[in-house]
């Protein structure tokens, strides 16, 4: 999958079912204490609030079991911005589970996040912690950040 939009990928021993668990338990491994609602079932909505730096309200728009979760960012803030802080507004954020032999690998793609964008690099490093460290870490041994 090619795109100019922000992508990442992680590589896991778990099965894809355990994946997908993981994923769905989003306060687990994204915005922990920060973290309002539920991302377990269709349309559900969930926030994450970093102070008044960081604020999305996310939509669970498509779901298939074990392969795939897609989430609309309905509303956002990123007060750090100087010009549009509402850039992720109407973006979406792609998990894929594929495999590959005998593992399990995750395809993320912050659809809307492209380089054009004002927040790009540092909302790039910040995907890269939370799905690379938080999410890595959740799905290989349960432990969070």
């Amino acid at each position: 999958m090619k795109s100019s939009s922000f992508t990442t990928q992680i590589e896991v021993s778990q099965t894809p079912e355990i994946v997908f668990k993981c994923l769905q338990d989003v306060s687990k491994w994204w915005g922990k204490e920060d973290f309002a609602g539920s991302g377990k079932i269709l349309n559900d909505e969930f926030t994450i609030t970093h102070g008044d730096i960081h604020y999305s309200k996310q939509k669970l728009i498509e779901l298939i079991p074990d392969k795939k979760i897609v989430w609309l960012v309905t509303e956002s803030k990123l007060n750090w911005i100087e010009n549009n802080k509402y850039e992720w507004t109407n973006t979406k954020m792609v998990f894929e589970i594929t495999t590959k032999g005998d593992k399990t690998v995750l395809y993320f793609v912050h659809e809307g996040l492209v380089p054009e964008k004002e927040c790009y690099n540092r909302c790039a490093r910040g995907w890269n912690m939370v799905i690379k460290d938080w999410l890595f870490n959740f799905i290989t041994d349960g432990k969070t950040s």
